[in-house]
């Protein structure tokens, strides 16, 4: 599949996903939403990834909504704006619902809709200059369809804080607030992602895939309704075709299989 605003490039098991509307700081707008859509479809059906890194080209990661795009919002009725809202909410969705880990490569500034792009991410590197915020109370609108992802990442205080001041922040801060892994200078960066990538590769595939929908489905649920999930989980992994690779790899001294060299 092709793209007019993404670049996409394999290496191996690893899909890098860039933004590719360096000239307006990769900002999204309907057709941005609907190639990354189509992306998170495709990506999610092709069982040789194993991680993907998402990053924007230009000086950039993503600003948000596109200028152009807001100023065509103005005119939008409510049931227009409802469906354009619920594209990009879905949007979020499919790469959070992907079931490989997804590493977002941020600098320079990750704002409004970019935020909640890093929030979809399972991992997140920044560089030590960039800039985050939840800015869209400064437009008299809301951070609504990024909210419960961004929520899971920041939780209710930080968001009382961000999403009312609409306040840009720096990457330590947002790192303190859990939207961010890795904090790094520019020139280091790449070798972050690499590492997390390197590290990443050392998991099983299927057991990665069984721990994201493992944390979706016990992290807001109480004790007594997670014990059993948490049981049935560890008991099929334990007994499905990589859960035993992986136990005889250890007893045994050696790499597991799906360990390159």
């Amino acid at each position: 599949m092709s793209f007019r605003f993404l670049t996409t490039r394999r290496d191996g098991p690893v899909e890098y996903l860039t933004l590719n509307r360096p000239e307006v700081r990769n900002a999204f707008n309907e057709d941005v939403i609907a190639e990354l859509t189509a992306w998170a479809a495709q990506t999610h059906a092709d069982r040789s990834v194993r991680v993907v890194v998402i990053a924007g080209a230009g000086p950039t990661f993503s600003a948000g909504a596109d200028v152009h795009w807001m100023a065509k919002t103005v005119a939008y009725t409510h049931e227009e704006n409802l469906r354009d809202a619920a594209a990009a909410s879905a949007m979020f969705a499919a790469i959070d619902a992907l079931p490989v880990p997804v590493v977002g490569r941020v600098h320079g500034a990750a704002l409004g809709g970019g935020a909640g792009l890093a929030a979809v991410c399972d991992i997140v590197v920044a560089e030590d200059s960039a800039v985050f915020g939840f800015t869209e109370v400064k437009l008299g609108i809301l951070p609504a369809v990024i909210s419960p992802f961004s929520l899971a990442k920041i939780g209710r205080s930080a968001a009382r804080e961000l999403f009312l001041t609409g306040a840009r922040f720096p990457a330590a801060r947002a790192r303190e607030i859990g939207l961010v892994h890795a904090v790094v200078a520019a020139h280091e960066l790449d070798s972050a992602v690499a590492a997390y990538v390197r590290e990443l590769l050392t998991a099983a595939p299927e057991a990665v895939a069984a721990a994201k929908a493992l944390i979706r489905e016990v992290w807001a649920r109480p004790l007594d309704e997670a014990r059993p999930i948490t049981a049935q989980a560890i008991a099929s992994r334990r007994v499905s075709a990589e859960g035993q690779e992986g136990l005889r790899a250890f007893l045994e001294k050696r790499k597991a299989s799906w360990v390159g060299d």
